[in-house]
């Protein structure tokens, strides 16, 4: 089993830290919720886990060895793969050679598109002439063929209908079942935390409940106080 753990992170830009102190570990096989408002830290967190921005202080580590200042390519390299915001394709490639950019083998990227029967469908099409939901299926795919140990996804539901965004959740699950450690940051909250096993809220950069998404997602109150800032805990 690989872990993936934060110790004591702090992130800061321009003026000051983004997030504060920040602990938590993520196992593979599991899904974990990141949840907040609009400005808390969530993808900050993200970026410097996968060596977009550099962590202030604190540790990052991968099976207990730390990442220090590894470049993204080298934290890849590791198993960590990071689903930025909006649909990062290719547009002017087909939907196979977007996916096989991130494959080691041509039979992986195959069972990566398979996994989706909209794209088996479009596989000679040029990715920029997908709709919106089956672009985000190819970032998906090619995410698949990369065989991550570590999967950190920001806002994948970005400019899509809840009902899109929907269909898209299984593959996140697949991805768990697989034996991925996934990260989820998503507005869609009560989607994000139906799908998680733990669950972390994030409120001007602190953690401000960690535990159980299935109790998180029971409890209005709980929820709107660890939205607002106030402590709260399992």
């Amino acid at each position: 089993m690989s872990t993936l753990t934060l110790t004591d992170v702090t992130v800061s830009r321009g003026a000051g830290p983004v997030i504060r102190d920040v602990s938590l570990t993520v196992e593979s096989g599991t899904i974990t919720a990141l949840v907040g408002p609009n400005g808390a830290g969530k993808t900050s967190l993200l970026e410097a886990i996968s060596g977009v921005v550099e962590a202030s202080s604190g540790t990052i580590a991968v099976d207990g060895e730390p990442l220090g200042k590894l470049s993204r390519v080298r934290r890849s390299r590791r198993g960590i793969v990071h689903i930025e915001q909006g649909r990062a394709v290719f547009p002017s490639l087909t939907v196979v050679e977007n996916v096989r950019l991130a494959s080691g083998t041509a039979a992986r990227a195959e069972e990566a598109i398979a996994l989706f029967p909209e794209l088996e469908k479009r596989r000679d099409s040029a990715a920029g002439l997908l709709s919106g939901g089956e672009q985000q299926m190819v970032v998906l795919a090619r995410a698949f063929a990369a065989e991550p140990k570590f999967l950190l996804i920001d806002e994948m539901s970005l400019g899509l209908a809840p009902v899109v965004f929907t269909r898209l959740l299984p593959m996140v699950q697949r991805f768990a079942e697989n034996g991925v450690g996934v990260l989820l940051v998503e507005q869609f909250t009560n989607l994000a935390l139906s799908v998680a096993g733990q669950a972390l809220v994030f409120s001007s950069g602190r953690v401000t409940f960690q535990g159980s998404a299935a109790e998180l997602a029971a409890s209005p109150e709980l929820l709107h106080t660890a939205y607002l800032g106030g402590a709260a805990s399992a």
